[in-house]
């Protein structure tokens, strides 16, 4: 059966209202996904956006951790270069005890120019300090004391897990999938390709890796109706696509979002799907063993209940015909 993957990254456009609930209605899903059998909670990590782009993953992840007892979660993806990898590899070992080692960490390098401006971090090293950084992460995590940048450091306490938590790389660029290669425990490629490069990167260094993720759609919803789910979820789809076309503009990076000016163009292109529950088991089925199902309740501010809908179809019609196959 494919992943079930329960994304939340918490934002809020002005349209959508002040919802100071907002937060706390993502812990409830989390916690109905992990009693339902979700596979992995994936928080995602942006700085200054207008919309309240959640800027904290770790402190929002030990929340979800301590409301959940097997969901997996998947940092995904926190923008190495723009923190002190001491300060996080203390964060990612607390929050992997909080977790009891359910923790792994998606690191890239990042591409907005706001955010490098915004933490006075040079964009144009972001590379080379991504590979240092994890360097560091993997040598703070053994407990002893080290010597970073001409002092002696060390950080406690060691992660639950006995390495720490799996880092896996992300990225948009052959580049960034030969560097996963190199130093990631693993890869989350952005845009179509990239992922073979990385398997042959890794056969060339006789480093294993694991088979070909299989991508549906970037956020999957279920209803009853789908056409009228679709009318509620159009605007939220519509802001996600177009924020994250303007921001590859400002970065210069290919990615899997683009600029769409009507909601009809862009359910057509499929990154959006509104499925009843058959066509849901159906499309799972399809995906097969190594898909990967996104779950977006929350998807740029939309009401809870179009996502709690969703989450309920899925325990009573969806989750149970997959387990009778």
């Amino acid at each position: 059966m494919a992943q079930w993957i329960l994304r939340l990254d918490l934002r809020l456009p002005a349209f959508a209202g002040d919802c100071k609930s907002h937060y706390a209605a993502g812990l409830d899903m989390a916690a109905f996904a992990d009693e339902i059998g979700f596979d992995v909670c994936m928080l995602s990590e942006h700085h200054g956006a207008e919309d309240g782009y959640l800027p904290s993953p770790l402190v929002y992840g030990a929340a979800v951790a301590a409301r959940t007892r097997r969901l997996r979660l998947s940092i995904s993806a926190l923008i190495l270069p723009l923190h002190d990898p001491l300060r996080i590899a203390e964060d990612a070992a607390v929050l992997d005890h909080v977790a009891q080692g359910r923790l792994e960490l998606v690191l890239v390098a990042g591409f907005l120019p706001s955010e490098f401006a915004m933490f006075d971090r040079p964009i144009e090293q972001r590379g080379t300090l991504l590979e240092d950084y994890v360097a560091v992460m993997r040598r703070a995590w053994r407990g002893e004391p080290f010597e970073y940048q001409g002092r002696q450091v060390r950080v406690t306490p060691r992660p639950w897990q006995p390495s720490g938590p799996p880092l896996l790389l992300g990225g948009a660029t052959p580049l960034a999938a030969r560097r996963a290669a190199r130093c990631g425990d693993g890869f989350i490629p952005g845009v179509a390709g990239l992922y073979e490069i990385y398997a042959a990167t890794c056969a060339n260094l006789d480093k294993p890796c694991a088979p070909t993720p299989v991508f549906g759609p970037m956020a999957v919803f279920v209803s009853e109706q789908p056409d009228a789910a679709w009318r509620r979820i159009a605007p939220h789809a519509l802001h996600e696509t177009n924020s994250y076309a303007r921001w590859y503009a400002e970065g210069m990076i290919p990615g899997p979002y683009r600029h769409f000016d009507d909601a009809d163009s862009l359910r057509a292109t499929g990154l959006y799907q509104v499925l009843t529950p058959a066509q849901c088991v159906e499309l799972a089925r399809q995906l097969g063993p190594q898909g990967r199902m996104f779950i977006h309740p929350l998807l740029a501010g939309l009401d809870p209940a179009v996502g709690r809908e969703t989450l309920q179809l899925l325990k009573d019609r969806v989750m149970p015909a997959l387990a009778d196959q």
